[in-house]
């Protein structure tokens, strides 16, 4: 095999909540990841030696400022590997948006490796590598509908969550995670979604409790500062959705829909707007590796 084309899919966070910060300065999560079928796609093909990477993107790093990059280092350093690889990513997951985009190119590197040089690896094989690279990517290379703990890399996988349509939105913003971490504030006044409740809801298939129990406690950091998030969620809430949240840090804002044709509608809603740079339909995407 001297080639291979890998989905890499997106995800967004159902429920999001944060309990403490620790002693090393990371923060302790308990999450709700789901992966969507919105996706770049990675054109992996054996070079001689080394490593190269091409993006549609010109304000993307193609050195080991990319996680798709450092993926296929840490591979080709391991195993030793004498070929090289080259990499064509064709990113349409909107970049610096909570939707783990850079963590999802970087799990579909070491995949598109694992199958292209035979290494022979298990996905938890591919997951031990995946955490060295960051707390998402062990998600990415699972996918479906799982808990995620401690930094959000203690995972747990959770039953397949109602199929749906999902309206993505993303406003012109980027947003720093570092940033909203930074703020937050968690007291005895700070508004914790219910993690379990979500996950009952998940396991009945109820899409109106799931949405109704739909919460994340980086918003009260994020929306503060870029109030028009807050403006696409009310765009979608009263355009039929069954509920608005941003996503991980944001600012891409999730809507969930019970009918395509109703987030259809609100998709040109909000296109009218000028809220929202870049606006997709999908759904929910439940398949594992």
């Amino acid at each position: 095999m001297d080639e291979i084309t890998v989905k890499a899919l997106a995800k967004i966070n159902l429920g999001l909540d944060v309990l403490r910060r620790r002693e090393d300065g990371y923060h302790e999560v308990k999450m709700i990841m789901q992966t969507i079928h919105l996706y770049d796609q990675l054109f992996l093909e054996k070079t001689e030696s080394g490593i190269s990477l091409e993006t549609n993107l010109k304000f993307l790093p193609t050195n080991p400022g990319n996680l798709a990059y450092r993926a296929a280092a840490l591979l080709q350093e391991e195993f030793h590997l004498k070929e090289g690889v080259h990499i064509r990513l064709q990113k349409r997951i909107p970049v610096a948006a909570g939707m783990a985009g850079g963590s999802t190119d970087a799990a579909g590197v070491l995949y598109g490796m694992n199958q292209m040089f035979h290494l022979g690896m298990s996905r938890k094989d591919l997951m031990e590598r995946g955490v060295k690279l960051g707390a998402d990517v062990p998600y990415c290379l699972m996918r479906g509908t799982a808990l995620a703990e401690g930094i959000g890399e203690k995972l747990t996988s959770l039953p397949p969550m109602v199929k749906c349509p999902v309206v993505i939105a993303k406003p012109q913003i980027s947003v720093s995670t570092k940033y909203v971490y930074e703020h937050l504030v968690l007291n005895e006044n700070t508004k914790h979604p219910d993690i379990d409740q979500l996950i009952s809801d998940i396991k009945a298939k109820d899409l109106d409790a799931i949405a109704s129990h739909m919460g994340n406690v980086l918003e009260s950091v994020t929306i503060d500062k870029y109030p028009e998030i807050a403006k696409i969620k009310d765009v979608l809430l009263e355009n039929e959705a069954k509920n608005a949240m941003m996503s991980g840090s944001g600012p891409t804002v999730f809507a969930l829909y019970d009918e395509e044709e109703k987030a259809r509608r609100a998709v040109e809603r909000l296109r009218e707007t000028g809220l929202a740079k870049q606006v997709f339909v999908t759904d929910i995407y439940n398949n594992r590796r």
